[in-house]
């Protein structure tokens, strides 16, 4: 057993409070923890991890330490906290902290807050080919399975979730299996909400909509090239998922509008809380209670079938348990896109060379390669978005449900430019026509009062406050006149109920509340457009055009939904709808199977 005092010093190094030059011996977290013991502090047995979870080392850390809750309300006031985050399930204090070697914080593959994390190094990630290592991959496919199951789902973001706990609403057994060290995906990070049609939050608001006028906003926002069918199946079945999630404990009763819409649609927790936490942490508790096996530090690289073209199973890379086969009746893909991998992104799109991107560390489509080589076809690879509200500053995302609560776009000269709630392409191609390729996200108290999510972004130290327009235009080095007849216009526009200069439909409320607030925002890769090719109950298509039998997606991973450019809200729609038919849909093969 540890003293307190003990445990307490730990804490106060895990908070930055001391830093690791305060013990110059160690070297490393081993080290440091060799000093108060055994290999036998962290490890079941001086063997090392017995599985790629960590899962008798993380609880070695929360013995001590705490949950991240508790972490967190031991760190200084006013510090960007890690452990104050979006990251959802049993998060592994090992996501960050490493024994043998440099720690990294996790969340640097996002941000850049200079966390003073003890025995730190800096973050860093090559991304190695799925088939890097092929000869070892054979010899292990060749020695047979370590394990069997029904169903495994690749990918633990919404749409690999949603498919767990569908799979095993249908008795099918099931191993999820995630390559980063913490779930969640894209999903996590998702703020705006989900878009859903004739739902029982809409008719609470008195809100009139039809699933019609979802597909026809849909089909419109990309081009007319989506698949029609893969739409329909989208918006028809978005108020069931609203449903089903709102029966696993979702609240999803606050209702805006997100771009392209035309009606509000977007769903999210009270008081406009992220919708993508809130989502994937309520299907991670249905997973789990359903004892779905999820495994994370576990990347499939390549999935195995017969002589026939018929799914048999996977060949697994665990970060500490090395290759092993699970064999499977079928197999369900939900690994995301690739926006993260910006050599694959200018691939596609030259002229997206060099961007950042809003995405999490994993969204590099080596699931794309893993389907590719599978045999499975592809399309729509060209289409990538980028989202017109990323914080340079932060490294964040800023949700479209700021835009969709009233705040506007304003240039270095204090002008609005564009309408707001334009699609994503145009929104993004309007700022970086402007003076320094980016521009700045204003709003008032009244906008920051009516989304909680707002206040993330204030703890992340990204938004400019000034008690009035003057001072906020002077923080920005920006003509105060100007700015202040910019929101005069825009508040005449809100009164008149007609925006005649860029004709934005939805205007909620006028900035008229100080103090006023300012973001700086710029495009960043968003969402992949493209990926493989599903029919309507999430079967994967082959290059041939025959279905692979024991093939299923669902997610970023396909292609066909969002045609040229996906609204913002229709995300979480797509995963949880065909995550949740994908899941059903290779429970029922590997029955019948």
């Amino acid at each position: 057993m540890l003293t307190h005092t003990t445990k307490s010093l730990l804490a106060l190094l895990v908070s930055g409070a001391l830093s690791s030059a305060t013990y110059a011996a160690p070297e490393n977290l081993a080290d440091f923890h060799g000093e108060m013991g055994s290999c036998d502090t962290c490890h079941v047995n001086k063997k090392g991890p017995t599985d790629d979870n960590l899962t008798y080392e993380n609880a070695q850390c929360t013995s001590c330490h705490g949950t991240l809750k508790e972490v967190a309300e031991t760190e200084r006031e006013g510090i960007v906290s890690p452990h104050q985050s979006h990251l959802i399930g049993d998060v592994s204090c090992t996501s960050c902290h490493s024994g043998h070697e440099k720690s990294v914080t996790y969340c640097d593959s996002c941000h850049s807050f200079e966390y003073q994390m003890p025995f730190s190094g800096k973050w860093q990630r090559e991304f190695v080919p799925v088939n890097a290592d092929k000869t070892a991959q054979d010899q292990a496919i060749a020695k047979g399975a370590k394990e069997t199951t029904d169903v495994v789902i690749i990918g633990s973001g919404g749409a690999g979730l949603a498919a767990a706990v569908s799979a095993r609403n249908n008795g099918a057994k099931v191993i999820l299996l995630e390559k980063e060290p913490v779930p969640g995906g894209n999903t996590k990070l998702a703020a705006g909400g989900m878009n859903a049609a004739e739902t029982k939050a809409q008719a609470a608001l008195k809100i009139e909509d039809k699933k019609q006028i979802m597909i026809d906003d849909t089909m419109a926002g990309g081009g007319n090239l989506n698949d029609p069918a893969l739409v329909k199946v989208l918006a028809n079945n978005s108020s069931n998922s609203v449903d089903w999630l709102t029966a696993l404990g979702a609240d999803l009763t606050d209702v805006g509008r997100m771009g392209g819409a035309s009606v509000n649609r977007s769903h999210r927790p009270t008081g406009g809380a992220g919708v993508g936490a809130h989502v994937a942490q309520v299907l991670w508790d249905a997973a789990i209670s359903r004892d779905a096996d999820i495994r994370l530090n576990s990347r499939v690289v390549r999935i195995i079938e017969d002589a026939s073209g018929k799914v048999t199973g996977v060949l697994v890379k665990g970060a500490h348990t090395g290759y092993y086969v699970i064999n499977a009746d079928s197999v369900v893909i939900a690994t995301g896109g690739f926006a993260k991998n910006n050599e694959r992104v200018a691939k596609y799109d030259p002229s997206l060379k060099g961007f950042k991107a809003t995405n999490h560390a994993g969204a590099t489509g080596d699931g794309l390669d893993v389907a590719e080589l599978a045999g499975a076809a592809t399309k729509d690879l060209q289409y990538v978005q980028a989202h017109p509200t990323y914080s340079p500053v932060g490294g964040v995302m800023v949700t479209e449900a700021v835009r969709g609560n009233g705040a506007i776009l304003v240039n270095r000269d204090g002008k609005r430019f564009v309408n707001e709630l334009t699609t994503r392409d145009k929104a993004s191609a309007a700022i970086l026509n402007q003076k320094g390729e980016s521009a700045y996200l204003v709003f008032d108290d009244s906008v920051r009062k009516s989304l909680s999510k707002i206040e993330g972004y204030i703890h992340l130290h990204i938004v400019n406050e000034g008690k009035d327009l003057n001072e906020l235009a002077k923080k920005l080095s920006m003509p105060g006149a100007e700015l202040t007849k910019t929101l005069a216009d825009y508040n005449g526009t809100v009164k008149a109920g007609k925006d005649t200069q860029f004709e934005r439909q939805d205007l909620p409320r006028e900035l008229a509340s100080a103090p006023y607030y300012a973001i700086e925002v710029a495009p960043a890769v968003h969402h992949t457009m493209g990926g493989v090719v599903i029919d309507t109950q999430t079967e994967v298509k082959g290059i041939s055009g025959k279905n692979i039998p024991g093939m299923f997606a669902a997610g970023e991973i396909t292609g066909g939904v969002h045609g040229t450019n996906r609204l913002g809200g229709n995300a979480i729609s797509d995963i949880v709808t065909f995550g949740r038919i994908a899941g059903e849909q290779a429970a029922k093969y590997a029955k019948e199977h």
